[in-house]
């Protein structure tokens, strides 16, 4: 099987023998700190040494400022829990993280796309929802926005869309939750200002060490106005009591005594590997109608398959052909995506990815063939809608 489908991170490069004894050091050394209970908001240690990653993507900001979660994946849930009521709406790009489709869910807010293009959201589609979404009396809490090679599409916000969204923000009072996980693994150019870098009040952010150095340590952090921090640190003691505290010194001390630079560094040309070999073979492999996007970092590509396809009813005969990937539906709260899979490239080898792009490709052709050989017109009925998409789907090549 070739999975094109989780976003899981390769950390075969990451130095293990050496961060391995730096850890043994740290329990022999700190143990009795390291392995009892911590601050609700985060050891201050960790929070000084998070600014320091902040700040190359322009942002200046406080440890007092920062709490420490676990994971950015909780962060979106203490923000959410903080900030909605059942019933209350959540602005997000359409596609979005399916993680926060599900944490939106679970705390029963309605979510409502907004359209994306090439440049990422559409400020005139999103100043549109909230005007339309007000007039009808409905609580809009806050937009969610991945500007970074979003997941699922890989879509990058340009600076001058990052400008024309936080002023937006500030005409229309709204709120902009920034996830931010794959900022740092830029592959083309230099990483652009955070949203954050551009407006400390409009904007709370979420970060993550799962994508620049390991995802089992589980830290992660969101930094918000003083008012919002308390209400964070209140809501995560109340979850959790506080964040790891290992997995906290062990990061500082990663952080301490590394080249954590030079390492991203290493992790830039390793996902630039693997990200070419897929675009590389797309189009040797893909048939006709097909469109992908063409990711400048992070790790996934957003295929559009031809019409009349159908990516959750192709699954099972993909997975017999031994490639796998994620249906276009997860990804959006009102049944749409059906033409859409999300392809990940982080993992597996540039062989291996060629070789699953080459089997995905295979299965395609089959079931345009099969459509075509007994006249069956697949085309997806139109799904039941729980929420209002603002705009068309994307059409990003």
């Amino acid at each position: 099987m070739v999975s094109l489908a989780g976003g899981m991170p390769n950390i075969a490069d990451l130095p293990r023998e050496a961060i391995g004894a730096a850890i043994s050091k740290l329990i022999a050394e700190n143990g009795v700190q390291a392995m009892q209970y911590g601050s609700g908001q985060g050891e201050p240690f960790m929070r000084d040494k998070i600014t320091e990653v902040m700040a190359e993507e322009q942002i200046a900001a406080h440890a007092d400022d920062i709490v420490i979660t676990c994971g950015s994946q909780q962060g979106l849930d203490l923000v959410t829990r903080v900030f909605c009521d059942p019933g209350d709406v959540i602005l997000a790009e359409a596609p979005s993280y399916v993680g926060a489709l599900g944490t939106f869910h679970a705390n029963q807010c309605e979510v409502v796309h907004v359209a994306m293009d090439e440049h990422g959201i559409v400020p005139q589609m999103l100043r549109h929802a909230v005007h339309t979404l007000r007039a009808a009396g409905r609580k809009v809490k806050f937009l969610y926005t991945i500007p970074n090679f979003q997941n699922p599409t890989g879509v990058s916000q340009t600076l001058e869309r990052r400008r024309e969204l936080v002023a937006l923000a500030h005409e229309v009072d709204l709120l902009i939750l920034e996830d931010n996980p794959y900022g740092l693994l830029t592959l083309d150019e230099q990483p652009l200002p955070a949203l954050r870098a551009l407006d400390a009040e409009k904007v709370v952010y979420l970060g993550s060490f799962s994508k620049t150095f390991a995802p089992g340590f589980r830290v992660g952090w969101v930094l918000a106005p003083h008012a919002v921090r308390e209400k964070l640190v209140l809501t995560q003691e109340s979850a959790t009591l506080c964040p790891p505290v290992f997995s906290q010194f062990a990061i500082a001390k990663y952080l301490d005594e590394f080249d954590w630079r030079g390492q991203i560094l290493v992790f830039r040309d390793m996902y630039r590997a693997r990200r070419d070999a897929m675009l590389e073979a797309l189009p040797e492999h893909m048939p006709a109608g097909s469109q992908w996007t063409h990711p400048r970092g992070g790790f996934f590509v957003w295929l559009t398959l031809p019409e009349g396809l159908d990516s959750q009813a192709m699954l099972p005969r993909a997975v017999t052909a031994r490639v796998a990937y994620t249906p276009g539906t997860a990804f959006y709260a009102d049944g749409l995506g059906s033409r859409n899979m999300r392809l990940s490239f982080c993992f597996p080898t540039p062989e291996r990815i060629i070789e699953g792009v080459k089997r995905l490709g295979e299965v395609i052709k089959a079931e345009l063939v099969t459509r075509a050989t007994f006249g069956i017109d697949v085309t997806p009925a139109q799904p039941i809608r729980r929420d209002l998409t603002v705009g068309p789907a994307p059409d990003v090549n």
